[in-house]
């Protein structure tokens, strides 16, 4: 028997995230246009790729980071070296955006992603904790273990994307932790500020 390629199945951790957001939230790509911002080595896209979807865009501030499986991809539109603020508009609108930053806060990141959104997209983000509550919620070896910090995270993003328009339908656990080892949380947004967010309530408790 000859194992082949990575046991987690995809090209990076991110695909097992995000695989498990789609699942739980029943989002199919298939024929869609995505967005992966933050995208590394490719995780979200390898997964995206793999439920169909007909072209991502490929955003991220470093170079050099995407798997050369997906580098090759005629469907994917490889964007290093660029940051999602940065970026006023695509060719064709974002029906499907997934996020998953690090080191910058998400209020700082969904505003660019919602404008390249289009009216009835969809937008998948990894809230970690880590990078939204700042220094003094932060516990030894870069953890957010306080259940209060974490719900403090999620309502601070949660915030925000209601100023944006965007409503929160739903937040889970992450089906991994951090590779450090921090609790993070999937938010599903769509464009409709009349759905109210009520604050704390989304963060799931553990089961």
């Amino acid at each position: 028997i000859e194992v082949t390629g990575d046991p987690i199945g995809y090209v990076g951790r991110g695909g097992l995230k995000l695989q498990g957001a789609l699942d739980r939230f029943g989002i199919d790509p298939a024929g869609r246009v995505c967005l992966d911002v933050g995208a590394s080595t490719g995780g979200f896209t390898d997964c995206l790729l793999r439920r169909g979807a007909r072209r991502v865009y490929a955003v991220d501030v470093g170079r050099d980071q995407l798997h050369p499986s997906l580098r090759q991809d005629p469907r994917v539109v490889v964007m290093e070296e660029t940051d999602i603020r940065s970026v006023a508009a695509l060719p064709e609108p974002v029906e499907l955006a997934a996020v998953d930053v690090s080191f910058i806060s998400l209020t700082l990141v969904l505003p660019a992603v919602a404008r390249l959104l289009a009216p009835a997209g969809q937008i998948v983000a990894l809230i970690k904790p880590q990078f939204e509550v700042g220094p003094g919620g932060v516990g030894k070896g870069g953890i957010v273990r306080d259940p209060a910090q974490h719900r403090l995270a999620v309502d601070r993003v949660l915030r925000l994307a209601a100023e944006l328009g965007l409503a929160c339908l739903r937040v889970i656990d992450s089906p991994i932790l951090g590779t450090e080892g921090n609790r993070e949380f999937l938010a599903w947004f769509v464009p409709g500020a009349n759905l109210a967010h009520r604050e704390g309530a989304a963060v799931p408790d553990r089961e």
